[in-house]
């Protein structure tokens, strides 16, 4: 930027110690050099520097404009350089969040591939169950398991459908009788998936006729791995993505009831800041992790 020119040129001779350095340096010619700095005492209304016939030194007020200044243009300078590389689509830095159970059996494998096809891409990842708000928190990207997006001040992209089955430990039906309508789900057995501690509605849908269900509230979690440990262990049934109950399901150690019912699938979602165009490097990741899931079998993903 012209404006921080002047400031640029003071500071280079004074780091010098020599306006013809200076000028070498900054692929200028010395007649330039001098001009520049003469015009920002000028502007200033102080003389900066000091010459003599072996160097160059500053005066008081040099040594005070240096002190502020060099620390301003370092910034500058450092912000320009993020911004510039925000543009490069195989290179810089980039904020992911990704809600924790997904992202512990996703993105081990995803991002050793990634890193491997873009090793000049560093990557920040936060794992958490709850939306963050990806503005506030400054979130280049968010992975979201959920229900269709309505925040209306991001903008997304949906990925797949993710299926979803009410499972239980086989060692439950020996306190209870197996479900075998949606009606004949009893709360007190139901647990809730909630980041707000409320009942889940469970909505189940099988040759156009819909029910709705609320499952209990004694036992509600925004983690759906700690809501699986407490199946798998008897203490009741719970709706869960087919993601986390695959292998549980594959071993035996739950088992999946109302098959003949389908469940309302969530979406999984990348959502991203109301960017006016993609950033080429936020775009990368996103191609990358969609093409990734395409190949990716025994995850449980639908639609892709």
């Amino acid at each position: 930027m012209q404006e921080i020119k002047p400031i640029r040129v003071f500071l280079k001779v004074a780091e010098l110690s020599s306006f013809a350095a200076a000028a070498r340096a900054l692929a200028m010619t010395p007649a330039s050099v001098t001009r520049i700095v003469a015009r920002l005492e000028e502007a200033l209304g102080q003389q900066l520097l000091v010459r003599t016939t072996r160097q160059v030194a500053l005066t008081s007020a040099g040594a005070i404009v240096a002190a502020r200044f060099r620390p301003v243009v370092e910034d500058f300078d450092r912000v320009a350089e993020e911004i510039a590389r925000a543009a490069w689509p195989d290179r810089g830095r980039l904020s992911i969040n990704a809600p924790m159970s997904l992202g512990l059996r996703l993105l081990p494998c995803l991002i050793d591939r990634f890193r491997l096809a873009y090793p000049n891409i560093a990557l920040d990842v936060t794992l958490t169950d709850e939306l963050v708000d990806i503005v506030e928190e400054s979130c280049d990207l968010a992975i979201r398991v959920s229900g269709p997006p309505e925040d209306k001040s991001t903008i997304w992209r949906k990925i797949c459908e993710v299926p979803r089955h009410v499972i239980a430990a086989p060692s439950l039906f020996e306190r209870m009788q197996r479900p075998e309508r949606p009606e004949d789900l009893d709360p007190g057995f139901c647990m809730s998936y909630s980041a707000r501690g409320q009942a889940e509605v469970w909505a189940f849908r099988k040759d156009g006729v819909k029910r709705s269900v609320t499952a209990g509230a004694s036992v509600v979690s925004n983690n759906g791995d700690f809501l699986y440990a407490l199946v798998r262990s008897g203490n009741g049934l719970a709706l869960m993505p087919d993601f986390i109950l695959a292998e549980g399901r594959a071993s035996g150690e739950v088992v999946t009831v109302l098959d003949d019912w389908t469940v309302t699938p969530l979406w999984l979602t990348l959502f991203y800041p109301p960017y006016e165009v993609l950033p080429p490097l936020v775009a990368t990741f996103a191609d990358f992790f969609e093409a990734h899931l395409r190949e990716v079998a025994g995850l449980s993903f639908r639609g892709l």
